[in-house]
C-alpha cells in the first residue's frame, strides 16, 4: 500500500501532507491524557511494524500488506493508534525507503489517518451498535476489513488525481487485492485483540 516517490507529483503531495499533519496533530492532542503505558505503545507499534514487513505486489510499483490500523486503535485507543501507525510509516520511509519522503503525507493519510483513525472510529461505532455476545469481535473484524479497503480506495484516488493512472484501472487492482488482504487483516486483528486485549 506504500506509494513510492515516483508515483505522485504536483499538488497532491503538499495537500496530503497538510491533511496528514492536521490529523496527526489532532490525534496527539486527543491522546495527551491517555493512560496507556509507554511500553505498551512501543510493543504495539513494534507489532504493527513487523506485520507490515510482509508485502504483496499489486501493480506498477505499488504493494499491499497488512495495515494494523484497527489493531492499534483497538489496543491503544484511536488517537494513540493513529500515532502508532504514523511512527511505523515514518520509520519505514526514512530508514527503509518503503514509500517515499515526498509522498510521506499521502502514505500517512492512507495508513494512519484512514487505516487507524477512520478504522478505529468505525470499530467504536459498530461496537456501540452491536451490543450482543460477540458483537465487539464482529465490529473489530468488520472495521479491520473496511480499513484496508478504504485505505486502498484513498490510494487509488490519489494516483488517479495525479494523472498517472486511470482510476478505474487502479481501483480495480487495489480494492480487489486489498479486499482479500482485508480478510487476513480481520482474522489477525481479532486474534491479536483477543490475545493481547
Amino acid at each position: 500500500m506504500h506509494i513510492p516517490d515516483s508515483m505522485l507529483h504536483g499538488g497532491i503531495c503538499p495537500v496530503t501532507a497538510a491533511v496528514s499533519s492536521i490529523g496527526i496533530a489532532t490525534a496527539a492532542y486527543s491522546a495527551r491524557h491517555a493512560k496507556t503505558p509507554p511500553a505498551r505503545f512501543a510493543a504495539v507499534t513494534a507489532l504493527i511494524f513487523a506485520g507490515q514487513m510482509m508485502n504483496f505486489p499489486v501493480m506498477d510499483g505499488t504493494s499491499g500488506h497488512l495495515l494494523g490500523g484497527v489493531l492499534a486503535a483497538s489496543l491503544l485507543g484511536t488517537p494513540l493508534g493513529v500515532l502508532s501507525v504514523a511512527v511505523v510509516v515514518v520509520i519505514q520511509s526514512l530508514l527503509f525507503s518503503d514509500g517515499g519522503v515526498t509522498v510521506l503525507g499521502a502514505n500517512l493519510f492512507n495508513m494512519a489517518i484512514v487505516g487507524a483513525g477512520v478504522g478505529g472510529l468505525l470499530r467504536s461505532a459498530l461496537a456501540a451498535r452491536l451490543r450482543t455476545p460477540g458483537g465487539e469481535i464482529m465490529a473489530t473484524a468488520a472495521a479491520a476489513w473496511a480499513s484496508i479497503v478504504l485505505a486502498s480506495v484513498a490510494v487509488s484516488v490519489e494516483l488517479a488525481m495525479d494523472g498517472q493512472i486511470v482510476f478505474s484501472r487502479v481501483v480495480a487492482a487495489m480494492v480487489g487485492t486489498h479486499g482479500l488482504i482485508g480478510i487476513g487483516e480481520a482474522v489477525i486483528t481479532v486474534a491479536a485483540c483477543l490475545l493481547l486485549g
